[in-house]
């Protein structure tokens, strides 16, 4: 069950990262989903690192760490994707 989750959170990180970034993301949507998971988990261990993972109430700056980590990730492989199948 933890791997459908996985799945659903990179999914819902993956689309808000892809919001977050100006301009379109020519990525598929099981790239985007990949990233996403890839950015959760990244998140976390940074929010590990800086002592924040775990707060009181809604974790917000967990969540702006994995969106973040992301959005960095789909905005570096995009350009790439989009060179290698144009």
């Amino acid at each position: 069950m933890s791997f459908l989750w996985a799945i659903i959170a990179g999914l819902v990180i993956g689309l808000l990262a892809k919001l977050v970034i100006p301009g379109r993301q020519p990525i598929p949507l099981w790239l985007t989903v990949l990233l996403g998971i890839i950015g959760a988990v990244a998140g976390n261990g940074l929010a590990s690192a800086l002592g924040v993972r775990d707060t009181g109430g809604i974790d917000w700056i967990r969540h702006v760490l994995q969106i973040g980590v992301a959005a960095v990730l789909i905005a570096f492989v995009s350009p790439m994707w989009a060179r290698r199948h144009a």
